[in-house]
């Protein structure tokens, strides 16, 4: 296993992001599935130069982004969108691409369930076929019930991952399963050798270590699953807006941020977030490097 991180919670020129995870002791990164943002050529050179990995990519699900969708339309831009991001992450020295099905924020269903499940499988069929081709693996991420409507726990993961077929896996992420699942841990048992990526963030979606997760039982089980991939640190952490935390001073920038596109800033809020400063930002990955460097 190897230390990685994802990159779309805080909007920064990539080459920040490199130059900060370098220094921090990590190997790989997981980049937003944002293929326009970072062109292949440029981005080979800024990961050469800071001996910094392409893990993979994840779809950033919002807008019209959604498999679950009862306008087929949306649905066909979303299989082409997810297409985009497997020959993006494929482009770049990647291994994996994480979906999520449906918009993140989506909480209420807009057609039948049986409706949603075969628009989902058809979709995902035609994605993961093309990513085996890309020699890319593909893995579900079931969220929580507050961010996603649909697939909010491991064994409906793998029933989907099973009709969908061509190697599709998992995207394990205890943050979101820890609030779902009875047992995270047979859960993640349940799993097997199907878990192709591990999301990292406490139960508080702060820094590893700065909950109550415990991470020897956690990596363990996760060891003995024999995943051996990449850990992303993905950090999403709540705004104090009381007196208590100085209404957010010391978590978000100090100056409005205007180069931020409405989407990218719309999605961060949306997970009860905002736009953090970079020594809040930094500290956050520091001191998840410290905890789950002892584990690989």
């Amino acid at each position: 296993m190897h230390l990685s991180a994802h990159n779309w919670m805080r909007p920064e020129p990539l080459e920040h992001s490199l130059q900060r995870l370098s220094k921090l002791g990590y190997t790989s990164i997981e980049l937003a599935g944002e293929p326009g943002w970072y062109p292949v050529k440029e981005t080979r050179e800024l990961l050469e130069k800071y001996n910094i990995q392409c893990w993979g990519a994840v779809t950033i699900q919002y807008g019209t982004r959604d498999l679950t969708s009862a306008d087929a339309e949306e649905r066909r831009t979303t299989v082409q969108y997810m297409k985009d991001v497997v020959t993006f992450s494929a482009a770049l020295g990647g291994e994996i691409t994480t979906i999520v099905p449906g918009r993140v924020g989506k909480t209420v269903a807009t057609a039948s369930a049986e409706e949603e499940w075969k628009w989902v499988v058809e979709s995902l069929r035609e994605v993961a076929a093309f990513a085996q081709e890309q020699k890319i693996c593909i893995g579900i991420e079931p969220l929580n019930r507050f961010e996603t409507h649909f697939l909010n726990r491991v064994d409906q993961a793998l029933a989907l991952a099973d009709e969908v077929g061509f190697g599709c896996g998992i995207a394990f992420d205890p943050f979101h399963l820890a609030l779902e699942e009875r047992d995270m841990l047979a859960a993640m048992r349940a799993c097997g050798g199907r878990i192709i990526d591990f999301h990292v963030a406490d139960n508080n979606r702060l820094a590893a270590g700065e909950g109550s997760f415990d991470w020897p039982r956690i990596m363990k089980t996760l060891a003995e699953t024999g995943y051996d991939g990449g850990l992303a640190v993905e950090c999403m952490p709540p705004i104090d807006r009381s007196p208590l935390g100085q209404f957010g001073a010391a978590q978000l920038e100090s100056r409005p941020r205007n180069d931020v596109p409405a989407g990218q800033l719309q999605f961060i809020i949306d997970h009860g977030s905002a736009v953090l400063s970079d020594g809040y930002y930094t500290q956050l990955l520091k001191t998840s490097a410290e905890t789950i460097k002892k584990f690989i």
